[in-house]
């Protein structure tokens, strides 16, 4: 790239990076301090507010920089996707959200802990809470790391290094200093950024082909290298038996991954009532869906404009197919309109980044503090002496202080995976969220006889499985495309271990429950059925 566009690309950058920073600053001069602020933002968003800031937290770099750019490698394969991530919105508008606001107060544990022995509840999903926001940060960092790098030259690992280093920096800062009201405001002005550029990009591309959308996918498959197949399934996931179930395997994992999201969860909390968190999640489908429509464009159109050979040489799995679009329809590399619209949607593609670290970062510290190490302190009371106990941390504090420590863990792992697909790496991400948390929460929410047993098998039995499954895939070796490409101890050759540990989790906490010793509260179960359909005594 040229001087040019790095210097604009950096100083729109810097804007944005100011601009949220004075956000953060502001609200961490006028917050209260209580848990009840930083979890939930004081519970004061409007339903259009957090919608806008649900679809500003769930359109990550996967969305914009890896679902565009798969398709823009692989055509009609890349599209499961944007169909996989819509459609998951229906299961949390008709099963989760609604009954989530009214049972919890911040966190998953809170309604699996509403009618269960809540230490041993609290720590498992916690746990599995933290397992997937790592892995879900792990993705952003990857796409920051590509975005850069393009910008400063393509191949630069120093620079792509150091952006990994930088947003888990900034993310940290702005959970730690601003919590639930600034990472909301962030996200609010992202998924403005976000939808404005994505409808400039979209309408480009159709002027580009006089509005013939069938022009466009022609155009399309005659760049891609691969004729009509590029138009038709089977390209990445078609061929043998394990391509085919690695296919079933991320559709489900994406279908169901979302309602156990613990960053998407945490966003029903930030409005007063559970009619609101309804009507932010219908908020939120429409924006997020008519966005998922303009990646299908922008994908087939960075293959049509750019070609899927241009696209791979850049970046070898995508994730730079939209600067690269942009690029080419400012009017192409050196031109003054190629270098603005180039510098603009990569300054929209880091903004998008920043704004969703924050939010999975801060609902990973919150699963920390106050699911692991409130509930570990929560049974101690005096000591054996009689003595008042040493004072502690404050649970803000301690959620603090989680956040740094998780950024670190991020950051090292994003350095690893810095040759994946950013969409790739979220499906993993919401197979083991579709494993752990899915089960455990829909058995807590509709099955009366559900038992502490129960929940802690439907937590564990489906993190472990997916969670090693992923280890012993050829994502982490085996293969030129892994984690470590000189070692091999793949055993699982699924890509995605949705199709067997979603089931697994499921299958653990059903048969935990019925072979446990101790009966189901009756009382405490009708206490939260009544409070989950009617919100009576809900926060």
């Amino acid at each position: 790239m040229s001087g040019d566009h790095q210097a604009l690309a950096l100083v729109l950058f810097s804007a944005f990076v100011a601009v949220t920073l004075g956000i953060t600053t502001w609200v961490s001069r006028n917050r209260r301090g209580s848990a009840e602020e930083f979890y939930a933002g004081g519970r004061l968003f409007s339903p259009m507010e957090n919608g806008f800031a649900i679809a500003g937290d769930y359109m990550s770099a996967a969305s914009f920089l890896g679902i565009s750019g798969l398709i823009a490698l692989f055509g009609y394969d890349g599209m499961l996707y944007s169909v996989g991530f819509l459609v998951a919105w229906l299961v949390v508008l008709l099963l989760v959200a609604e009954l989530v606001r009214n049972c919890g107060r911040f966190t998953l544990a809170d309604v699996v802990a509403s009618r269960m022995s809540e230490r041993r509840v609290r720590i498992a999903s916690g746990t599995s809470s933290v397992a997937v926001s790592v892995l879900y940060l792990v993705a952003q960092m990857v796409g920051a790391g590509s975005l850069v790098a393009l910008l400063l030259g393509g191949s630069s690992e120093a620079a792509r290094s150091w952006t990994v280093v930088g947003v888990g920096a900034l993310m940290v800062i702005y959970v730690s200093m601003g919590g639930m009201r600034a990472t909301t405001w962030i996200q609010i002005v992202k998924a403005v950024l976000l939808m404005a550029g994505a409808i400039a990009m979209t309408v480009l591309v159709l002027v580009r082909f006089g509005g013939d959308v069938g022009q466009l996918l022609t155009s399309a498959a005659e760049r891609s290298g691969h004729g009509k197949d590029f138009l038709a399934p089977g390209l990445k996931y078609g061929g043998d038996w394990t391509a085919r179930l690695d296919f079933i395997s991320l559709g489900v994992a994406l279908v169901l991954g979302t309602a156990g999201l613990p960053h998407i969860l945490s966003r029903f909390y930030t409005v007063p009532t559970a009619r609101a968190a309804r009507r932010s999640v219908v908020w939120s489908i429409g924006l997020i869906g008519s966005f998922y429509l303009m990646t299908i464009v922008l994908g087939f159109g960075a293959a049509a404009v750019v070609g899927t050979d241009e696209v791979r040489a850049s970046n070898a799995a995508g994730n730079t197919a939209v600067p690269l679009l942009a690029l080419d329809l400012g009017g192409g590399a050196g031109s003054t309109g190629g270098t603005v619209l180039f510098a603009v949607v990569a300054a929209i593609a880091f903004a998008t980044i920043l704004a969703v670290v924050a939010g999975i970062t801060l609902a990973s510290s919150a699963s920390v503090a106050h699911d692991l190490v409130a509930s570990l302190r929560r049974d101690r009371g005096r000591s054996r002496d009689g003595r008042p106990p040493r004072r502690r941390l404050g649970e803000v504090a301690v959620a603090r202080l989680a956040a740094v420590g998780i950024g670190a863990v991020a950051i090292g792992l994003g350095l690893l995976a810095r040759d994946l697909n950013v969409a790739f790496l979220v499906g993993l991400a919401f197979a083991v969220a579709a494993s752990a948390n899915l089960p455990v929460l829909l058995y807590s929410l509709f099955w009366r006889g559900f038992t502490t047993r129960g929940a802690l098998w439907s937590v564990y039995g489906g993190l472990v499985p997916a969670v090693l499954l992923v280890v012993l895939s050829p994502v982490v070796s085996g293969s030129e495309q892994s984690l470590f490409p000189g070692v091999d101890f793949q055993l699982f050759p699924l890509e995605n271990p949705g199709l067997v540990s979603i089931p697994l989790g499921f299958l653990a906490g059903w048969i935990g429950t019925v072979t446990s010793p101790e009966p189901p509260d009756e009382a405490r179960h009708a206490e939260t059925e009544v409070r989950a359909l009617t919100g009576a005594g809900a926060v």
